[in-house]
């Protein structure tokens, strides 16, 4: 039987330029990432009941570092660098781009990433460079479309079927799971703990029966 994580524990312990200051590779990590003004920071607070762990800008692309977040001695959640529109020189952009990069391919402690797109617009080009980056290395991909409120359930639901459909014709459903979500409603929450609680697992507490994805919404 799985220990069940209490996400309301998480706590900031640091901030990292780039994947040579990350803190030692122990234990597991899952990591978020998105465009900016995806939502991040909104899910990783709705998901922490902590409306202020994770600083939410009103200026898309201002998170620049990788940032920490500590379930147990052994368990992390982070917060990559939103990518995007952020009003920044191409040279800076290059840099964030090559750090994530880096990170999604050389961080051993990684178990999957959380890519969060705004279910109006998923699946942009940096979307789609994000999930290559994370593929290439088997890394297994759970998709957020967030804001889900700003559609109703029938066309959410359509999205949500039009994205898995794209998924499945690039040969990437096998490793890429989707759900809709929603910070203001708390749409998916469970769905997204779930995901969590499997990759978070210690390797000798996981249930086989327990390593399907959830059922999305």
């Amino acid at each position: 039987m799985t220990t069940a994580i209490n996400f309301q524990k998480a706590k900031y312990t640091q901030s990292a330029p780039s994947i040579r200051e990350c803190p030692p590779e122990d234990g597991i990590e899952v990591a978020f990432a998105g465009r900016s003004n995806a939502g991040k920071s909104s899910a990783i607070n709705t998901l922490t009941n902590n409306h202020k762990l994770a600083r939410v800008s009103k200026t898309p692309g201002r998170t620049r570092l990788i940032n920490f977040f500590e379930l147990s001695d052994t368990q992390r959640l982070v917060d990559l660098p939103g990518y995007g529109y952020a009003k920044v020189s191409r040279e800076q952009k290059e840099l964030w781009q090559r750090h994530l990069s880096e990170y999604l391919r050389e961080r051993r402690c990684l178990k999957g990433l959380i890519l969060l797109m705004d279910i109006r617009h998923p699946l942009q080009e940096f979307d789609t460079t994000m999930l290559n980056w994370a593929t290439e290395s088997n890394m297994p991909v759970h998709i957020l479309l967030t804001k889900a409120d700003k559609l109703s359930r029938g066309h959410a639901g359509s999205a949500l079927m039009a994205v898995k459909k794209e998924l499945k014709n690039a040969n990437l459903s096998e490793l890429v799971s989707a759900q809709t979500f929603s910070s203001l409603k708390n749409t998916g929450l469970d769905d997204l703990k779930a995901k969590l609680q499997t990759w978070l697992a210690p390797t000798d507490e996981i249930d086989p029966t327990e390593t399907a994805s959830p059922k999305a919404e």
